[in-house]
């Protein structure tokens, strides 16, 4: 196997801990999406005029919407909707009512912690070439929002739901940005891997699933083992459905956490668009919030950064650049407000009702939900600016 020049150190690290996985991973790195690779590769060439239309009628209508579409598309949206034998619709309702009985806490550990994390991987060179994080990056951060809530509404994987959707459409998008990148001389394959590759799209679902629990535990979250797995079913099914290759796709909490440690040794040192685009997004939260009065939104930055740096710890927070904070007692804080939360929500249930009526509306305050549904449009150039909204 011919290793990335950029992942030959991490390699060599992560062989010592676990040989095959390390190996997993990287050769990952060197790897796309088949499937969806095919579908673009053949919707660009062949028939780019179309390929819009295609895309949204597949993913709302399924096959029997493309009557005059090429066999392969028709195949391509029949085959995503074959749900797995493991995924079962009756106990993901387990994990919806625990993500939102705390979902202020996993919103915060999601952009806080897990979001900067995997910022600080070689993924963070696609979102700055093309300038989709860094020009966009209010936009991008509520949709990623989101489909964090769309998939844990009850019922949001069902094949009409928009956490369905969403999860096909992200997956068809990284193929896209992939075929873009690829043909751009800004890339460079030999050092790098594959743009948006196989191994990425993997750390990213465990990050989002196993690691987000931890996160969130740190922040005083309780979960039963039926939510966690219940939650964790919900992130393999999304991340099935954005072509996480079977041989990377986790099965249980464990092999997710595995997966990220392993990965994490993998990649090298973050690097200046790390840097960029961790700064960027802790930057971006209080207008993503609506705060517009200038010192109220340095003092909820300064906040951000201090909780970030508690979460990630100050290793990987002095190597993103973060600004100085003492972190002592700041986790100890947010788990006594929630233990005195849970206290107060069991013995008023009343007051249970309206919190959780309360942190629905906060989230979607800070999600993005655009005029006139879904959009399909897939991204014409690599750079943003050069491009429409997505």
């Amino acid at each position: 196997m011919t290793v990335p020049l950029e992942y030959q150190t991490g390699f060599a690290a992560a062989s010592l801990v676990d040989p095959v996985a390390a190996e997993r991973y990287v050769r990952h790195s060197q790897v796309g999406d088949p499937e969806a690779d095919a579908l673009i590769g053949l919707l660009q060439t062949r028939y780019p005029d179309m390929a819009a239309e295609w895309i949204q009628r597949g993913i709302e209508g399924g096959a029997a919407a493309l009557p005059e579409a090429p066999g392969a598309v028709r195949e391509f949206f029949s085959e995503i909707e074959r749900v797995p034998d493991w995924f079962d619709p009756h106990l993901a309702s387990s994990g919806c009512r625990a993500f939102h009985r705390h979902s202020e806490m996993f919103l915060g550990a999601f952009v806080g912690a897990v979001l900067i994390e995997g910022f600080s991987t070689l993924i963070s060179k696609s979102f700055c070439i093309t300038g989709r994080l860094v020009d966009q990056g209010v936009r991008r951060l509520k949709q990623n929002n989101r489909h964090l809530v769309e998939i844990f509404i009850p019922g949001g994987l069902d094949r009409r739901s928009d956490g369905w959707k969403l999860s096909v459409r992200i997956r068809l998008i990284h193929a896209q940005v992939r075929y873009l990148l690829r043909q751009s001389p800004e890339w460079d394959e030999a050092a790098w891997g594959v743009p948006l590759g196989a191994a990425h799209i993997a750390y990213a679902t465990a990050a989002f699933s196993a690691l987000l629990i931890k996160r969130a535990e740190m922040l005083g979250v309780r979960l039963s083992a039926e939510e966690r797995a219940s939650f964790l079913m919900i992130w393999r099914y999304s991340g099935h459905l954005m072509g996480v290759v079977p041989e990377l796709l986790f099965t249980n909490e464990q092999e997710a956490l595995h997966l990220h440690r392993i990965g994490t040794i993998c990649e090298p040192p973050p690097g200046v668009e790390s840097l960029i685009l961790a700064n960027g997004l802790i930057n971006s939260a209080p207008i993503v919030a609506g705060i517009t009065e200038t010192k109220a939104r340095r003092e909820l930055v300064k906040r951000i950064y201090q909780v970030s740096r508690a979460l990630i710890g100050d290793e990987m927070a002095d190597r993103l650049n973060y600004p100085p904070s003492r972190t002592f007692g700041v986790l100890a804080l947010f788990r006594w407000r929630n233990w005195i939360d849970r206290l107060l929500q069991d013995q008023f249930p009343a007051i249970a009702g309206l919190r959780r009526v309360s942190q629905f509306e906060q989230m979607l305050k800070v999600t993005h939900y655009g005029e006139g549904g879904l959009g399909y449009r897939m991204p014409a150039h690599v750079h943003a600016e050069r491009d429409q909204t997505l």
